[in-house]
């Protein structure tokens, strides 16, 4: 790297970064970069320690950076100023840091440390490493991207320089640019590999095994490596050297998920690599190992190693990894799911050789011959894996049946069983010695002594703990064994399987197999006493307390078990039955339980009496408190209910046992005593029955007892007996109001049982006679029809319907019935009435409705509501269904109580609020729909307020919006479609509510100002649309049929469509909600209009329907369903409202949405073709229909609807107007309508060229002319001449002038009304339509296709426009006629133009021979026509082409001596035409034929050699020259000598050059393309060259854009093509000639010369670089010598020549500009010289410290005592001495002299104190000393009152020069005790005496505080007091100016100032 500007890019540092001097914005996370740079230090300093302090209470690691990063000393610490070992430490710190903060990156806490790290120690530039590393997990986050958007990686060789595209979108990184940057840089690989081992190393807080902290990292790692892996091609030898370290650690690691990552980027190498052995070895070496150490992982390392097995050669591993799984691990697990065998296969070699390698062939010897060395191996099989008979068991056995087969020899048979009892460790293969075959095949033998003795070897086994058995062997051995038929085996095996449970401690006591195992022989005990005895066994063993010992789950499995054997069924004493009982009852687990205490002792008593086993148990009596009437067990505590669960099983069984049996008269003989210990009192008694009565319906079974049928029927024939000796006080009392006897027995006459209705009718027979009770009329009418009851068991519900309405109309008659009726309604709502039994009285009731039954039950509703609204107490199943059933009493009947009873209404509204809401846990009860929502079409009908209605809609779509239930959903969706509903109450809920805004008090803080920001931002606008309540509603409307007066919902629907339609230019999810809308539209429209005709305006106005909105819909959207319901709104509305449809319908076209996806054509199209054929054809048939039997009045509509599409044509995209006429004219029929759509284009330019300039007009025109032939050509050739013939007709029918129109209106008056526009409108219409007509018959596509019928049209109309002509001669519209006619004759040559190519030539050739001008003329025009349209050419076709050569050359060499001024003129066209034909003819034809063209070069150079020739011919010479000679190249060698100085003589000529700019123009292109083809040959003109286009660039010459364009690319060839040895002398001979006397030509010069600097190599500026050192030291003197008073003039060229300087500087290196840089700094000083150069030189150097920034600064040492000097010779209150003066010493210097001094001065100053600004700015080598900076300082502060060169030049300076200067001067020392020096100097100078001074030294202090910040602190004890003075100045400006730099200084510094005054 030698040039400076990369030295420049290599010094770039971060604390060079502008943006950390930048005082508007500042890099931050958390807030905006311009609300951060008005924050101070100590904020971001608080906010960090803050998340410090919260990071601590997650982790205490934290606690170490609180005095490091974190320390109060960090505030005032700025790290671009220490050093390489503090910020080498600094970087260590925050690197740890980080890396400890990557895990708690997205909490809130972490992002505020990061905010100070950002703000203080800029780690986004100097740590950037380091931060990605941070948040690189996290890359698909948004924070991720907050992160880099802060880095500054737009260089493309930065490292992170491809995440560069992520900062301007703001989008997270994409997982698959992340995969493929992995597997593409590894280096980035290795930084993904090397972030885990930092963070391994960081958190070394490892328990068990886990480091939860570091999950996030290692889960990065793997979804980073892994999918990299498998993305890659191929992975290279690079990849896997880089990952094989990484992979060794994570094997190596303790960490379970760091090692479980690195199992898969192996998994993963094996599968997409083919490994050399010797790595395949050493990862399986380190894969086997790593299972030892995490025991965890086993399964998955396990799989790892197969995985690897199964994709390497067979044979690649060695014998270490044996070593490493001689572990018991899951293989039996993973072969039920994947394939071992490549691990089997190569483990089982690999064991066995482990076992026998030592002792060679000694044991393959031994098998012939058995003997002791047997033994001796029998030693090694615990080397050996003893879990493959466990894991394989099904394939291991059915491998070694095959060998035991296929072995005939006893002797092998013998050895193989031996093998398999050494090499498998399982003795289930060892062979008996009593039954002469293995212990499996004895465990499963057929005869039971064989079993049982192997079973008994089991049990030796297990008590001599023999190894070589697989413990999961046992266990299934004797659990299968349990379930053996013969007694004796399973007593074995239950004595088997005691040793083996206290013995092994095994894990079977946890599941129910055992258990079961155990009991299931409990079937078998009544075969004989044995199977008792078995059992006895087994319940000796399970009462064992060593078994339960620690575990209650397992007591109680137990005892549950134990329990059914306590019921004793036969009464014998000596039977087993009763035997077993008495000693289950004896178990420590029964005789210690509440229950069954003392149950031994009751079995043992009765065993003694003589009739019989009675049954009769002591059973503990609860006692209850209860006075309630119901024994409800919805609110009974637990032991209440346990007493009832009891009692009701008791009661169960005695009753069922009672019926029948041997033992019915034992359970008869127990029912007494039991009803009389427990339910001695006839209320307890009668409580309890009910309870059992109606039991079965309730659905949360509190008391965990299902009642059957059978035992709700037996109860209720238990009562009917007990009630029969109740006596008759008593029945009064079970029958009365309070009492739950008769509601319990109405609830079972709806039973579906019919023999419980029948028991029912039964007991109420017996209450029938009790008049007192208040159900006695109910009872009697529902006896009277006992029949029906049970025969049907819907009859209830009915007969109470009819029964309460013939009460409700009989009158008084009926009072005692609805008296009844509404006590069971109380009953119902009371608090004490069971919900089910409710629940069963309600779904009796439900044909009982009205408002009296709804305002009875309404308190049962209301409580259930607020029990459903507390959060203590969920609904139970029976109350859902309970409030459910209430709700469904709001029926039509019903209805008008909402109105005049508020409350009920408010109770049905949040009923069915809560409905939607299920509380968890609770289980949804399935409800008929109508009860569930009662909102029926009768009901709805029957709420007469409207208002009502608004609510009860409003709430369901509350419910609908809110509900998550998918069945609710439907119902109340069909709630919705069932009612008919008014179109106004649907429009109000869809408008949108207006919300107030949320006030809240902040306080005076930036935090709480932040916070209030968000909750304002998070506050819903006023009248904000809730989108989903919007589409549920949309949803039901769009098939809604039973609505009234749709049109009400128009307005409602297009303000949410316009909503709709401003929302999603934000949300992209609008797309369905645009679509409901339109669905709803079109439904609205379809019931407006069902036939698609028009619809009153009463119904409906046209204004209110936006036609405008559903176009934008198509517009903007993308999504072509969309399209589809927009579209078919459109066909529809098309009907209704044509006239607005179609002056709204050509927007759809314009996409004015700029969607990038739109700009497709193909969906363009598709768009255009769908609206075309919705809306085009709907619009003709609503105007047919109008006038069907007339075709004029459809032609008529036809031509409207094109205008319309014409008129918006210019509104169309340009891309867009060719398919959209396409379509349009498709769907109408183009043979019919093509020619309308012509002329009215053709009407259209007519009425739009009058407004246009006539510079446009032509464009325009042309650019028509393309677009019509473009239409024309999309259809038929048939079309296009029935359309011309038409055309041609309307013209003939059109008059010939305006006041011969008439007066009547018709189609034609639409197309061009002759009234409507003016003659010469008139006029221009058919001249366009004549030469459109031209133009297309010259286009390509119409080129053989015409027809003879046009050619005859054609002829026809010439003689009518040849008639016009003759009969106007003398009018003043002659000349339009005339124009015609030649137009008319255009057509007619472009009709012959047709003919074919070869005939056209020969044509040409001969017509160019004519004796007529102007007939030469036109065949040369159609010649040239040819060549420059025509691309392709045959070959025979060029060779007779080329022959026009000599014809062309003769017609430029015709040339009249004498002829008229006329003749002479189109003699000079037709050369001119000629000269341009051959330069085309060239252009086509050159490169293959350069020869033919030679004698065109020669004649071409000899006219523009003559200056006698015409100027015009001339130019146009000039241009074939170029043409020529930049074809022929080399063959043009030998005209160069003719060419150049003719060409450069005419560019001398300047009075013509400057009349005719086409020739000057001609002359530049012909030079530059001279000098483009040939530039080594054009040396001997080059001074001349030069000269010219220096002088060309003046600006006198007519400002050309060609011909600036030409002479720009003439210079460029010059400085680029032409060789340095060649151009340098010439450009400084040209510099020495115009320096004096041609000033303004050297700007050009210099231009050249800077262009060609900056394409010389590097050997060629150095060999150059004297010369071109002495030229501009030679340049640079120019203002000491050339000025002559002009400073405008001379800074310009001055200018120049520095810039040519810096081009060649940015191209040397450091060594070799150094003597450059000396050598001018010396020329400034020379002794005697002008001190102009010191003026030069400063201007040079400032320039040169702008472009090389830091590395000027290098240099810049030598500049500051000079500098110092001139600041003091310049400071006009230093010395009265003048710096410049004039060279005549004389003392009459004019006043002009004086003046032009000072301003030299005043540049001079500002040169030095801007070079000096960016010394300062760029200083990154600590340039200013102390030296420097005390050399420097004095000078620079005493400029602030040097008013030199007047107040306003002295104010110009001090603001935009000397205060910059300053204040960067300061930022450069760094140093405080130097900036309490400098600020005590400024401060004097607001005492100085001018006020100008004070001011300025008051702007010199407010930047200076600006730019040091807080570090001013320091300085402002000292300035206070100066700024207390300035406030009492006597200068108001002054003292105006100190307020508001303090005020500006407190936002600066961050505090208040009004204490230091």
């Amino acid at each position: 790297m030698t040039s400076l500007a990369h030295q420049l890019k290599r010094l770039a540092l971060p604390q060079n970064e502008p943006s950390l001097l930048s005082r508007r914005e500042t890099a931050s996370v958390l807030f905006e970069p311009k609300d951060a740079a008005s924050m101070d230090g100590s904020t971001f300093h608080a906010l960090g320690c803050t998340g410090l302090e919260e990071l601590l209470g997650i982790e205490p690691a934290f606690a170490e950076f609180q005095q490091t990063l974190f320390s109060q000393a960090s505030l005032s610490m700025e790290r671009s100023v220490q050093d390489r070992a503090v910020n080498k430490q600094l970087d260590k710190g925050i690197s740890l840091f980080l890396a400890r903060l990557s895990p708690y990156f997205l909490l809130k806490p972490a992002l505020k440390c990061l905010e100070w790290l950002i703000h203080r120690f800029h780690i986004h530039l100097y740590n950037q490493d380091s931060l990605i590393a941070c948040v690189l997990p996290y890359h698909e986050t948004k924070v991720f991207v907050r992160v880099i958007q802060l880095l500054k990686i737009d260089d493309p060789t930065h490292r992170w320089h491809w995440l560069h595209g992520l900062q301007k979108p703001g989008v997270p990184l994409a997982r698959g640019t992340l995969l493929t940057h992995c597997y593409k840089d590894l280096s980035f690989m290795d930084f993904v590999c090397t972030l885990v081992t930092k963070s391994v190393k960081v958190d070394r807080a490892v328990r068990d095994g886990q480091c939860l902290q570091l999950r996030v990292v290692f889960s990065f790692y793997a979804a980073a490596i892994v999918p990299s892996l498998e993305a890659v091609e191929k992975v290279t030898d690079s990849v896997i050297a880089k990952l094989l370290p990484y992979v060794h650690l994570g094997l190596k690691s303790e960490l379970v998920d760091y090692k479980a990552a690195t199992y898969m980027i192996v998994a993963q190498l094996a599968v997409k690599v083919v490994m050399q052995a010797e790595l395949a070895d050493s990862l399986a070496v380190q894969v086997s190992r790593s299972l030892g150490r995490v025991p965890v992982l086993a399964s998955e390392g396990l799989a790892c190693l197969i995985i690897l097995l199964q994709n390497q050669k067979e044979a690649t591993l060695g014998p270490k990894p044996v070593a490493g799984l001689c572990s018991d691990v899951l293989l039996g697990l993973i072969a039920a799911s994947y394939d071992i065998s490549p691990l089997l296969h190569y483990l089982l070699p690999q064991l066995v050789h482990s076992v026998f390698a030592c002792h060679g062939n000694h044991f393959y010897m031994q098998g012939l011959c058995p003997g002791d060395s047997v033994g001796s191996v029998s030693r090694y099989p615990s080397n050996l894996n003893p879990g493959f008979s466990g894991r394989c068991p099904t394939a291991l056995d059915a491998i070694f049946e095959g060998h035991m087969s296929a072995q005939r020899s006893e002797q092998q048979k013998k050895l193989l069983h031996h093998f398999l009892s050494l090499t498998m460790s399982c003795g289930k293969y060892q062979v008996l010695p009593d039954s002469d075959t293995s212990l499996l095949l004895s465990l499963n033998h057929p005869l039971s002594s064989v079993r049982n003795m192997a079973v008994d070897y089991l049990k030796e086994v297990l008590i001599s703990g023999k190894e070589g058995f697989d413990e999961a062997f046992l266990k299934d051995a004797l659990l299968e064994r349990l379930k053996d038929d013969d007694p004796e085996v399973v007593m074995s095996a239950v004595s088997a399987l005691e040793k083996f449970l206290f013995f092994t401690h095994s894990s079977i006591w946890t599941s129910n197999c055992w258990l079961e195992r155990c009991f299931g022989s409990v079937q078998n005990g009544h075969k004989n006493q044995i199977w008792y005895l078995v059992l006895e066994e087994v319940v000796r063993m399970l009462d064992d307390p060593r078994l339960t010992a620690g575990s209650p789950d397992l007591c109680t499995r137990i005892g549950w078990k134990l329990l059914p054997f306590l019921l004793v069924t036969n009464p014998a004493a000596e039977s087993p039955e009763l035997q077993l009982a008495l000693c289950v009852s004896k178990t420590h687990l029964l005789s210690q339980h509440p229950l069954t205490r003392g149950w031994a002792n009751g079995i043992h008593t009765h065993t003694h009496v003589s009739e019989g086993f009675k049954g009769h148990v002591i059973i503990r009596s609860f006692t209850t408190d209860a006075q309630e009437p119901w024994w409800n067990p919805e609110k009974l505590d637990a032991s209440t209910c346990c007493y009832l669960q009891l009692l009701c099983r008791l009661l169960d069984m005695v009753v069922g046992g009672a019926n029948r049996g041997p033992l019915a008269p034992s359970f008869r003989a127990l029912l007494q005593p039991l009803l009389q210990v427990h339910l001695q009192a006839t209320e307890h008694l009668f409580r309890f029955l009910p309870l059992l009565w109606v039991y079965g319906s309730n659905l949360g079974d509190q008391l965990e007892f299902r009642v059957t049928p059978l035992l709700q029927a037996r109860a209720l024939y238990v009562g009917r007996a007990l009630l029969v000796s109740v006596p008759a006080g008593s029945r009064e009392a079970l029958a009365s109001a309070s009492s739950p006897v008769v509601p319990s027995l109405l609830a079972c006459l709806g039973c579906a049982v019919a023999e419980v209705r029948r028991a029912a009718l039964a007991v109420l027979q017996l209450l029938a006679g009790t008049t007192a009770s208040p159900y006695c009329p109910l009872v009697e009418k529902l006896l009277s029809a006992a029949e029906e009851l049970i025969s049907d068991p819907s009859y209830l519900s009915q007969a109470l319907g009819r029964l309460y309405e013939e009460a409700m109309s009989s009158g008084k008659s009926g009072t005692r019935l609805l008296a009844a009726v509404e006590q069971l309604l109380r009953c119902v709502q009371s608090p004490d009435c069971p919900c089910y039994v409710a629940t069963v009285l309600l779904q009796a009731l439900r044909d009982v409705n009205g408002e009296f039954v709804l305002s009875t039950l309404l308190p049962a509703m209301e409580r259930l509501l607020e029990q459903r609204a507390s959060d203590a107490a969920p609904l139970l199943p029976d109350e859902a269904l309970l409030l459910s059933l209430l709700l469904g009493k709001y029926t039509a009947s019903a209805a008008p109580l909402l109105t005049r009873h508020p409350r009920s209404l408010e109770l049905f509204l949040t009923a069915l609020g809560t409905s939607s809401a299920p509380r968890p846990g609770i289980t949804t009860v399935a409800v008929p729909a109508a009860w569930l929502i009662p909102i029926t079409k009768p009901f709805f009908a029957a709420l007469a307020d409207e208002k009502v209605q608004q609510r009860i809609l409003g709430v369901l779509f509350d419910v609908l919006v809110d509900t998550k239930d998918p069945a609710c959903s439907q119902t109340l969706s069909s709630v919705f479609k069932g009612i008919t509903v008014d179109a106004e109450l649907v429009s109000n809920e869809l408008t949108p509510t207006n919300k107030p805004r949320v006030s809240a008090s902040v306080q005076q803080t930036r935090r709480s100002k932040l916070q209030l920001k968000k909750a304002l931002d998070a506050t819903p606008e006023e009248g904000a649309v809730s989108w989903p309540r919007v589409t549920l509603i949309l949803e039901l409307l769009q098939h809604k049929k039973k609505l009234r007066r749709p049109q009400m919902l128009v307005p409602t629907l297009f303000n949410l469509l316009a909503r709709c339609l401003e929302a999603s230019l934000e949300q992209e999810n609008m797309e369905y909600t645009k679509q409901l809308l339109l669905s709803v539209l079109l439904n609205v429209c379809q019931k407006l209009s069902p036939h698609g005709g028009a619809v009153s305006k009463d119904v409906l106005d046209e204004d209110k329907f936006s036609v405008e909105l559903v176009v934008q819909c198509v517009r903007t959207s993308v999504v072509p369903q969309t399209h589809h319901h927009a579209l078919l709104l459109l066909s529809t509305v098309a009907g209704i409202f044509p006239e607005k449809v179609l002056h709204n319908v050509m927007a759809i076209f314009t996409f004015m949405g700029a969607n990038v996806m739109r700009l497709d054509d193909s969906y363009s199209l598709q768009v255009i073709s769908r609206t075309v054929q919705a809306v085009i054809p709907a619009l003709i048939r609503a105007h047919e229909g109008a006038s069907a039997s007339s075709q004029a009045a459809t032609e008529a509509a036809v031509t409207r609807l094109l205008r319309v599409f014409v008129d918006a044509l210019p509104h169309v995209p340009e891309h867009r107007r060719l398919p959209v006429l396409h379509q349009l004219l498709s769907a109408l029929g183009p043979a019919r309508f093509l020619w309308v759509l012509l002329l009215l284009l053709f009407e259209q330019h007519t009425g739009t060229s009058s407004s246009r300039a006539a510079s446009e007009k032509e464009a325009a025109l042309e650019q028509d002319q393309e677009f019509w032939v473009s239409v024309c050509c999309e259809f038929e050739v048939q079309e296009q001449l029935t359309s011309f013939i038409k055309i041609l007709q309307f013209l003939m029918a059109l008059p010939k002038d305006k006041e011969q129109g008439k007066g009547s209106e018709s189609v034609a008056d639409l197309i061009f009304s002759v009234e409507a526009h003016s003659g010469k409108e008139l006029r221009h219409f058919k001249f366009l339509a004549l030469s459109f007509m031209g133009q297309l018959l010259a286009s390509g596509g119409f080129v053989g296709k015409v027809s003879p019928l046009l050619l005859e049209e054609t002829l026809r109309y010439i003689h009518a426009v040849a008639l016009c002509v003759e009969q106007n001669s003398e009018q003043p519209t002659a000349k339009f006629w005339r124009a015609l006619l030649t137009k008319s004759y255009d057509i007619l040559d472009k009709v012959n133009a047709l003919l074919p190519m070869d005939t056209f030539i020969t044509v040409v050739r001969g017509l160019m021979g004519n004796q007529l001008p102007s007939v030469r003329r036109k065949a040369l025009e159609l010649l040239n026509n040819r060549l420059q349209h025509r691309t392709q050419w045959e070959e025979p076709q060029v060779a007779m082409l080329l022959e026009l050569i000599g014809d062309l050359l003769s017609i430029v060499d015709r040339h009249r001596a004498q002829a008229s001024c006329q003749e002479e003129e189109e003699q000079a066209i037709n050369r001119q035409t000629a000269l341009y034909g051959l330069k085309l003819m060239c252009r086509s034809f050159g490169a293959g034929h350069q020869e033919a063209f030679l004698p065109v070069l020669s004649r071409t150079v000899e006219l523009v050699a003559n200056p006698e020739e015409e100027r015009n011919v001339m130019g146009s010479a000039l241009l074939c020259v170029a043409e020529v000679t930049s074809t022929l190249k080399a063959l043009a060698i030998p005209q160069i000598h003719r060419l150049m100085p003719a060409v450069l003589q005419a560019l001398k000529e300047r009075k013509e050059l400057l009349s005719n700019e086409v020739y000057l123009l001609s002359a530049v292109t012909a030079l530059q393309k001279t000098a483009e083809t040939l530039p080594h040959f054009i040396s001997p003109y080059l001074e001349g060259t030069v000269s010219q286009v220096t002088h060309t660039h003046t600006p006198r010459l007519p400002s050309c854009p060609q011909l600036t364009a030409r002479l720009a690319s003439l210079s460029s060839t010059l400085a680029t093509k032409v060789s340095s040895r060649v151009l340098l002398p010439t450009i400084t001979r040209c510099y020495s000639s115009m320096v004096d006397s041609q000033k303004s030509r050297l700007g050009p010069l210099l231009n050249i010369l800077k262009e060609h600097i900056g394409h010389m190599e590097k050997d060629q500026l150095a060999s150059h670089q004297s010369e071109l050192s002495s030229f501009f030291l030679s340049a640079l003197d120019y203002r000491a010598k050339h000025c002559q008073g002009n400073l405008e003039k001379t800074a310009e060229i001055e200018g120049y020549v520095i810039d040519c300087l810096l081009v060649m500087v940015m191209k040397l290196s450091e060594v070799t500009f150094r003597p450059l840089f000396f050598k001018l700094f010396n020329w400034s000083k020379t002794e005697g010289a002008s001190k102009e150069r010191m003026l030069t030189f400063c201007r040079l150097a400032d320039r040169l410290a702008d472009k090389l920034k830091g590395l000027f600064v290098l240099f810049a040492g030598q500049l500051v005592k000079p500098f110092s000097d001139l600041l003091r010779q310049l400071n006009a209150t230093l010395t009265d001495d003048v710096f410049f003066t004039s060279e005549n010493d004389d003392d009459d210097i004019d006043n002009d002299g004086e003046e032009s001094n000072v301003q030299k001065s005043c540049l001079l100053l500002e040169y030095m104190l801007d070079c000096l600004h960016k010394i300062f700015l760029y200083d990154t080598q600590r340039f200013l000393s102390k030296e420097r900076a005390d050399a420097l300082l004095g000078s620079l502060v005493d400029q602030l009152e040097n008013v030199l060169g007047g107040e306003d030049v002295y104010q110009t300076r001090v603001i935009k020069h000397l205060v910059p200067c300053i204040a960067q001067f300061a930022v450069a020392m760094g140093d405080d005790s130097h900036w309490k020096v400098l600020n005590y100097k400024i401060l004097l100078k607001t005492r100085h005496s001018s006020p100008k001074v004070r001011f300025s030294a008051l702007v010199m202090i407010l930047e200076l505080a600006g730019k040091l910040k807080e570090n001013y602190m320091v300085l402002l004890p000292e300035t206070v007091p100066f700024l207390a003075e300035l406030m009492e100045d006597e200068c108001e400006e002054v003292e105006y100016h100190v307020q508001n730099v303090i005020q500006e200084m407190e936002t600066i510094l961050g505090e208040s100032l009004q204490s230091y005054f």
